[in-house]
């Protein structure tokens, strides 16, 4: 399905003529109407490769094996002059390879530019041939005969299109249009732009050992494609790759977004960059039956979520809905998210980088799962799976500490899945009528750490530093050593600060009042609990302390 739905998308493009790619062109060698040279021009600053001339040229894959694109091609087939350290006899088959070409072209088609250009070479004395500043053997060169590349004439393109035709070979059904074709071998494009993958890009479709393999059928076959299908799917992809609206890369994934036809959608802003205006609209339009503000829209939108796997593209997801069904995704996405700010002012919302980093020390250590789960529930719905929850648990311990995107990724998944008879509208800040033993924890461990900063100044180490993990999976053992230690801190307090004193002492016994005992283990859902209500209680304090200071 991915396949037919990107063939499908690459009607909207200016496709190159087949077995062509837009490639850099660092040089033109020049020539007249009878191929004699007439010098050798760059096509700009190699300093800046947008700066160079672009041009669609004929294409060709190859690894190891010497094998010559047609009139244009890196220096070494060009004119045989090889990088340092390569060997003379290699060197010297990608010339042969590359004249051949250029013969076989000249004699099929009789056109004149290639005519010229096949003299031109085969006059070629390569160790007196005048080489400009600035060459090497790596960069791209093409042809100009009396002006005009010979490699945009439609004979050259159609006969360099009929050389991947192969009779002899047997003909298959091709799993895209149906018809019964020769199929790809081997792919002629790869999908560049991969997270981890290759440089040259990697294949979408490929078997290179019998793992992969089945029926017998190996390389490109075991899914069968045409040519023309083949090349179709292959731009349509890289497209969505390079442009910055249709595709999201959060390390080691990378997404795609388009949708059948052009409404004007831009949901991937919302998740890379949303705006807390655009935000408010969208989950007011959704969830306060404002219908004329979001229409239902049943334009297909499809998304895929791709990987590296050594050097093939693994599809790690394929999401196949509507454009209206992604606007009430993203709106319980963004409303499920919604959680006071650290200072207890109304947070705004995330992107999809800061909910995904919340999980790991570092953006380059995220398992692919994150990403992936995060942007389907934001564009399908559903629930949030648990390996998020635990993902974000397990950062809390480690770091001791709860930050914004954690509270808000835990809130997420809890809510999606309806703990603890939780609505979706819940959780946003400190709720006092909730009474389960987790969250009252959580708190209670909030207001002792404040206690002994509010104390102390801040001075040394504090109570999350030593014993957050402790106090959010076993609290029974050590909540009882805490609330007692926190009585010399009260009693500094009541000498030197009386109104934090009375402002503590009461959230201590209302938090009390309804915690009969400390819990001897928390489940992975409770410890959630835990973490939202140390985040609440935290946010819920700032204001208060600004309201102590300023009456003292």
């Amino acid at each position: 399905m991915l396949l037919q739905r990107l063939v499908e998308y690459s009607g909207r493009l200016d496709l190159p003529p087949s077995n062509y790619l837009k490639r850099v062109v660092h040089w033109f060698i020049e020539l007249d109407a009878k191929g004699n040279f007439r010098g050798m021009q760059a096509t700009g600053d190699f300093k800046d490769r947008q700066n160079l001339k672009h041009l669609n040229l004929p294409h060709v894959m190859r690894s190891v094996a010497v094998r010559s694109k047609l009139l244009s091609d890196n220096g070494e087939y060009v004119l045989g002059i090889g990088r340092e350290g390569s060997k003379p006899e290699r060197i010297s088959k990608q010339h042969e390879s590359f004249v051949g070409t250029v013969r076989a072209c000249a004699e099929a088609t009789g056109n004149k530019g290639v005519k010229a250009v096949l003299n031109f070479l085969e006059n070629l004395e390569i160790d007196s041939f005048p080489l400009p500043d600035g060459f090497e053997p790596s960069h791209e060169i093409t042809f100009k005969v009396a002006g005009r590349p010979p490699v945009e004439d439609s004979d050259v393109r159609d006969w360099w299109a009929s050389t991947f035709d192969d009779d002899s070979a047997e003909r298959m059904q091709c799993i895209i249009c149906g018809r019964t074709r020769t199929p790809e071998r081997r792919l002629q494009q790869k999908i560049k732009r991969i997270p981890g993958g290759q440089t040259a890009g990697n294949a979408i479709i490929s078997a290179n050992s019998p793992a992969f393999e089945s029926y017998a059928l190996h390389e490109s076959l075991i899914a069968p494609t045409c040519s023309e299908c083949a090349e179709k799917f292959s731009h349509a992809a890289n497209d969505l790759l390079t442009k910055p609206e249709s595709h999201i890369r959060v390390d080691p994934v990378v997404y795609i977004f388009w949708t059948k036809e052009d409404v004007g959608f831009d949901g991937l802003r919302l998740l890379s960059d949303p705006e807390p205006e655009d935000v408010k609209a969208l989950i007011r339009a959704v969830f306060t039956g404002a219908e004329s503000s979001i229409p239902e829209d049943y334009t297909p939108f499809y998304a895929a979520a791709l990987t590296a796997s050594g050097a093939r593209v693994a599809v790690r997801d394929w999401l196949d809905t509507t454009v209206g069904g992604v606007k009430r995704a993203l709106a319980r996405y963004f409303r499920l998210m919604q959680i006071v700010d650290f200072d207890g002012s109304e947070g705004k919302p995330l992107n999809l980088y800061q909910l995904s980093g919340a999980t790991v020390r570092d953006l380059k250590d995220l398992p692919a799962h994150v990403p992936r789960g995060l942007i389907r529930f934001a564009l399908a719905g559903g629930r949030l799976p648990n390996s998020l929850l635990f993902e974000a648990v397990r950062r809390n311990r480690a770091e001791q500490r709860v930050t914004r995107p954690r509270a808000a990724l835990i809130k997420m998944v809890m809510l999606s899945q309806g703990a603890s008879g939780l609505k979706e509208e819940d959780m946003v800040q400190l709720d006092n009528t909730n009474k389960e033993p987790a969250y009252l924890c959580g708190r209670l461990f909030a207001v002792l750490e404040s206690i002994q900063r509010s104390a102390l100044g801040g001075v040394g180490a504090s109570i999350v530093d030593r014993f957050y993990g402790s106090a959010s999976s076993a609290p029974a053992s050590v909540f009882g050593n805490l609330m007692r230690g926190s009585q010399a801190h009260l009693a500094k307090l009541r000498k030197t600060k009386p109104g934090l004193h009375v402002t503590f002492q009461k959230q201590l016994e209302e938090i009390a009042a309804h915690l009969m005992e400390f819990p001897l283990k928390l489940t992975l859902q409770q410890q959630g609990l835990f973490a939202l209500g140390y985040y609440h209680q935290h946010a819920y304090r700032k204001p208060k302390d600004q309201e102590s200071k300023t009456e003292e």
